[in-house]
């Protein structure tokens, strides 16, 4: 699945986890130098992985429209680098994700849409390159752009950069390959921009590669699905190699294998100063045996004869071939397999912090020097305890720059051949050496060295510190108007006055060249010495790094008790500030609940108002309903009153008109009738009666009671009445 990362482990192939969380296509992974830590990118976003837990811990999320490029850590660091589509690049602290710089942008020039990215392995160098054949060289310390190296016309795309490391560049790798869209990967030095090499073809393309940590091999996976491993020694060996040879071998159908030609450019003379014409004479050696050419032969058809009257007659070599000349002289081997082997060992603990003894403003020649100095105390254990041992290859060094390897066999050739008997009495000087330097002065200039000794003045005052650099310390150091080349005139007369008995060439053994496919073993000094020296030596550096390891564990328990600190005090400002804010939340809420009883009340208030209203409302609604039906039933009664009344009088007004005989006619139905009428109003004024005295206790009002009570007194004294009348009524029947 492209959107997820699994984890397995490489000799098991177990399967250990499978984080998920992308939504595009994972484009990288980097993991953080302690192993803690990953960060994976896709287009869309970026995200920080625990490889303890195997949790997402953070999310980097971009707008779809800029899209990330590439996000990974810095080498030796806790910084995030994050690279995006609009070619901005922005440095984030990996603990704290806070944005620490961001890298300009260049205004002039093409753009480039960055693709591939490289850091040195120090972390103070990236690269970048894209869409173009430009590369950008960023200095991380200064946030600058440093140069923009533009690669050959056929590269029009950069799809991978890869920093080629080295042991003894201290993390500041110089070779930086670049992987074009046509399959080749070119390697170039960042700071000379010279193309060094490259690898893979049209033909023959190459998909993507990858340099191992030491830096010897690389390994490609090629278009065809192979998978190549190239070894950088051999890849590097014709970068590596002296100026080619003026001697050319040249051999014909019919002539001897060893015939030879040589064909050599006219030496350049230095200048006169004055105008005349200085007459030259052509030196021409004399007819020696044929075993002294033997032994005057040098290697590529010099001579060395020729060369030593040559450069008595000039008193240097031409610039052009001075490193050529000297390489025959002293016949350098160019022990390439035993050179390797030596500097595979990586630096040497007792020039670790070289510079720091000797500091040099060219970091070049710092790492030159150290990488010479390591491989010399790792062929002989005596050259990491010597002290001067750096000033006196520094010139070497200075001068063989560019080519490590004669730089290491020039040095190695002047200890074993020049600097015989210096080491029989370390750590003191060569007090053998010095004897026969105060045996030549005292031939050559008696007053001299009883002055000397008469002031106190031993030959490890006046001699060794010379010898001990070589004489460099003194000529170039200490600038002064002394002619080199009388010097050395004023050293072949003494060579040449000096007796035989006193001369140093009787102490001195002829010189012997260094060997071929290996180095000699180096063995001339007080072994027990040197190893006591150098066991104290590690002992005390042992000590000095866990001096170094607990102060430096002091100084994080102390940045750690520090921040510790810090974030107590954060915790307890922070507690202070929610517990005031807790107050005044709480004071708010009282508030609002002392405002909320008010309104509470206000509405309770209203209710009983509003409750006490409907109540009078629905009272005198009742009232209203009440005297309408007492109105309606006054009306009814006053209306059977009337007609009661009419009825009565009229009845009773025709009584009198009645006869004695006419006496059974009046109780005729009709009669009867009335009076059943009558006793039915009795009745029912009787009930009314009885109803009204009830209804009158419950009524509050004064006027209805008096009114009810007067009417029903009324309707009482009409009901006797009608009653004496019905009781009339029944005697007379």
């Amino acid at each position: 699945c492209f959107n997820s990362i699994m984890v397995t482990v490489i000799h098991t192939k177990q399967l250990v986890s499978w984080m998920r969380g992308h939504e595009g296509a994972v484009s990288s992974v980097s993991v953080h130098g302690s192993g803690r830590y990953a960060i994976s990118t896709s287009a869309d976003t970026a995200q920080l992985w625990d490889l303890d837990t195997f949790q997402r811990k953070r999310k980097l999320n971009v707008r779809q429209s800029v899209g990330i490029q590439r996000v990974f850590f810095l080498p030796l660091g806790n910084t995030i680098l994050s690279c995006f589509n609009d070619d901005s690049i922005f440095a984030w602290e990996s603990d704290t994700l806070f944005c620490k710089y961001q890298l300009p942008v260049p205004d002039e020039g093409p753009r480039i849409h960055y693709k591939a990215f490289a850091v040195t392995r120090d972390g103070k160098i990236l690269a970048a390159g894209g869409r173009s054949n430009l590369l950008h060289l960023w200095c991380l310390d200064t946030r600058q752009l440093l140069r923009v190296v533009q690669m050959p016309p056929k590269v029009r795309t950069v799809r991978q950069l890869e920093f080629l490391p080295d042991s003894f560049d201290g993390g500041a790798s110089q070779t930086l390959g670049v992987l074009s869209q046509d399959g080749v990967m070119r390697f170039i030095n960042i700071q000379t921009c010279k193309l060094l090499f490259n690898i893979g073809s049209h033909d023959d393309a190459i998909t993507s590669a990858t340099v191992s940590p030491n830096g010897r091999h690389i390994v490609t996976i090629m278009d065809n699905g192979s998978l190549n491993i190239y070894s950088v020694q051999c890849l590097t060996q014709d970068y590596n190699k002296p100026p080619p040879s003026l001697v050319k071998v040249v051999s014909g159908g019919e002539c001897s294998a060893l015939t030879m030609k040589v064909k050599s450019e006219g030496v350049q003379r230095p200048a006169k100063n004055s105008g005349r014409r200085v007459k030259t004479k052509v030196l021409r050696p004399p007819a020696v045996p044929m075993t002294e050419d033997k032994e005057n032969e040098l290697p590529d058809g010099l001579n060395k004869k020729r060369l030593v009257t040559l450069l008595k007659a000039f008193g240097e070599y031409p610039a052009k071939y001075r490193m050529f000349v000297w390489r025959s002289l002293l016949r350098l081997p160019e022990n390439h397999a035993a050179f390797s082997s030596l500097t595979d060992k990586g630096l040497h603990s007792a020039y670790l912090s070289i510079q720091e003894r000797y500091p040099i403003k060219s970091q070049k020649l710092q790492r030159g020097l150290q990488r010479v100095l390591s491989a010399l105390a790792h062929w002989a254990a005596i050259f990491g305890e010597t002290d001067y041992l750096p000033l006196m290859a520094f010139p070497f060094v200075k001068l063989f720059q560019n080519n490590p390897l004669l730089c290491f066999e020039v040095v190695a050739t002047t200890i074993v051949n020049w600097c015989q008997h210096w080491f029989e009495y370390f750590p003191n000087p060569p007090l053998n050496v010095l004897s026969m330097a105060e045996n030549v002065l005292a031939h050559h200039d008696k007053e001299l060295l009883q002055h000397l000794i008469d002031c106190g003045v031993t030959s490890q005052l006046y001699v060794w510190p010379l010898l001990e650099t070589l004489f460099s310390e003194y000529f170039f150091h200490h600038r002064n108007n002394l002619d080199i080349s009388s010097v050395i005139k004023e050293t072949y007369r003494l060579m040449e006055s000096t007796p035989a008995d006193i001369h140093p060439r009787n102490m001195l053994d002829d010189f012997q060249p260094l060997t071929r496919g290996q180095y000699p073993v180096f063995n001339k000094y007080p072994t027990y010495i040197v190893e006591y020296q150098s066991q104290e030596r590690e002992r005390i550096r042992q000590q000095e790094v866990d001096y170094l390891r607990e102060r430096q564990a002091v100084q994080e328990l102390r940045a750690k008790a520090v921040q510790r600190q810090a974030e107590d005090e954060a915790w307890y400002t922070q507690q202070e500030i929610l517990q005031q804010a807790e107050e005044k939340r709480r004071d708010i809420l009282q508030q609002e609940e002392s405002k909320l009883a008010e309104q509470r009340t206000r509405l309770t208030a209203m209710k009983r108002e509003l409750k006490v209203k409907e109540l009078q409302l629905m009272d005198a609604a009742r009232r209203r309903f009440l005297k309408q039906q007492q109105d309606q039933r006054l009306t009814e009664l006053h209306r059977l009153d009337e007609q009661i009344q009419r009825k009565v009088c009229f009845h009773f007004s025709h009584l009198p008109v009645f006869n004695i005989e006419r006496r059974d006619s009046f109780f005729q139905p009709s009669f009867y009738f009335v009076c059943n009428v009558m006793g039915c109003l009795y009745v029912l004024y009787f009930l009314f009666y009885n109803c009204d005295l009830a209804k009158i206790k419950q009524s509050s009002s004064t006027d209805t009671t008096t009114q009810s009570y007067t009417w029903s007194k009324t309707n009482i004294q009409s009901i006797i009445q009608y009653k004496q009348v019905y009781i009339q009524c029944e005697q007379i029947r």
